[in-house]
């Protein structure tokens, strides 16, 4: 795995160096928003994953994922935040972060995230055995189909596109039982595979910018029940 870590702490970067080298992963620092954006673009097919600090000099955190997800809009971000900035949390997931985890910590904490991230990433981008079509959906509606092999999702005909790994399998939890309501506690524990400490506004912000998707190729599927969750509901589209 080749990792893109961006923090300004030269003492947090040279001990996760040493668990990076532990894990035999290849990795690169940038110390400042600028430095992040130019290594990213320079070479940003390379990178499996970035690892994304908020508090950044001349360029913040939340700039730099926009500018990172306007290069690539695919490649999963992990944002470092301080523990008390709830607000810095949504704000980025919402600017496109997969997922996020507070600071001070655990380097073990952080690399078991980036593992279960990679790892779910891995097995959506298993490739078809030569007897398998993009044809062969995982989950096929009337006017959805998905398919977790190629990642692809489609709306009328029309694939939903740029959806970020955590968007992906939203929409793929919440398709897989259509009309069924999630509610925000069982998403967590379906999409994020551990406690996220009641923190269910992180649903809420994947929730928005995978509808803004969504509503760029058909009509809004996911909807809102209110006091309970969220379902997929297909069946009134045209």
């Amino acid at each position: 795995m080749q990792i893109l870590m961006v923090e300004d702490n030269h003492s947090v970067c040279e001990m996760m160096a040493m668990f990076f080298k532990k894990e035999k992963w290849t990795f690169e620092f940038a110390y400042d928003g600028e430095e992040a954006v130019e290594k990213f673009r320079e070479n940003h097919d390379q990178w499996d994953l970035v690892l994304l600090d908020l508090n950044l000099p001349k360029k913040d955190g939340m700039q730099v994922a926009a500018d990172i997800r306007q290069i690539s809009p695919v490649v999963p971000i992990i944002m470092l935040t301080a523990r008390d900035s709830e607000s810095d949390q949504v704000l980025g997931l919402e600017m496109g972060a997969d997922d996020y985890v507070t600071k001070p910590f655990s380097p073990l904490t952080l690399i078991a995230r980036i593992k279960a991230l990679h790892r779910r990433i891995q097995m959506g981008n298993v490739q078809p055995s030569a007897d398998t079509t993009t044809d062969d959906f995982d989950i096929q509606t009337k006017h959805f189909k998905l398919n977790t092999k190629t990642r692809e999702a489609y709306l009328n005909g029309q694939p939903i596109k740029d959806l970020t790994p955590k968007e992906f399998d939203l929409l793929k939890a919440l398709a897989s039982k259509p009309k069924q309501v999630f509610s925000r506690e069982q998403l967590l524990q379906l999409v994020w595979n551990y406690e996220y400490y009641g923190d269910e506004r992180t649903v809420d912000a994947h929730i928005k910018k995978l509808r803004q998707k969504i509503e760029k190729v058909g009509p809004k599927v996911i909807q809102t029940v209110w006091g309970v969750g969220y379902k997929f509901d297909d069946s009134e589209v045209d």
